[in-house]
């Protein structure tokens, strides 16, 4: 909960992301991401950032570096 933020923003989710690598070990570090497919708590997201996050849904004209542009079902690796 942030009680005061730039204007932009009211009534957008932010989430705190930690990274994984392909393979689902987690990754040193966090990002805060605006939520714009409404994630869950512990959710598989997928995250883009710089000006591919203000590329997505409600995001336009926001201060915005990271965005959740959608929820992972399942992973596969091609080898």
């Amino acid at each position: 909960v942030a009680t005061r933020k730039d204007p932009r923003l009211e009534g957008k989710k932010l989430l705190i992301l930690k990274p994984v690598d392909p393979q689902g070990q987690l990754q040193p570090g966090y990002v805060v991401a605006v939520d714009t497919v409404s994630a869950g708590y512990r959710e598989t997201v997928l995250a883009v950032s710089g000006s591919s996050a203000r590329m997505a849904e409600g995001c336009q004209d926001r201060p915005v570096d990271t965005s959740i542009v959608a929820i992972v079902d399942s992973i596969h690796l091609d080898e």
